[in-house]
């Protein structure tokens, strides 16, 4: 069958148009990102805060990863730290990139930081205006 037809052999732009706008959304590459922002210090503002990192980076094109907002879901900040960085830890080293949000870098952060580092990732700070001050 010809391309821009359909099963009838008639002319269909529109199904044509519609297919090849799908076929290059699959094909986009997003980099999976983690996002390092603060939570212990204060978790309701901080969940706030992570929610709106993770939109940016996905209308910047990213797939985040924050795991601030995913395992307070189910594990305790006070008697399952130790487990929750180990587990953040996995994740970070699955990403491709590493984005340091917001205008303080809290001693977890700075672990993952570090990390980041180690693994030689691509990291990329942004400030709470969500503009972006510097990369390593």
């Amino acid at each position: 069958m010809e391309t821009g037809r359909n099963h009838e052999g008639y002319k269909d732009p529109t199904c044509t148009q519609a297919l090849t706008n799908i076929a290059a959304e699959l094909t986009k590459f997003r980099p999976i990102v983690y996002i390092a922002c603060p939570f212990s210090d204060s978790p309701d503002e901080n969940m706030v805060k992570a929610r709106r990192y993770c939109r940016f980076a996905i209308d910047k094109g990213a797939i985040p990863v924050c795991p601030v907002i995913y395992l307070p879901q189910f594990m305790s900040e006070e008697t399952e730290r130790d487990l929750a960085a180990r587990i953040d830890n996995i994740f970070l080293c699955r990403c491709a990139e590493v984005w340091v949000m917001g205008g303080e870098i809290s001693p977890g952060m700075q672990d993952e930081i570090a990390l980041a580092k180690e693994r030689q990732k691509r990291i990329r700070y942004f400030n709470e205006n969500l503009e972006e001050v510097g990369q390593e």
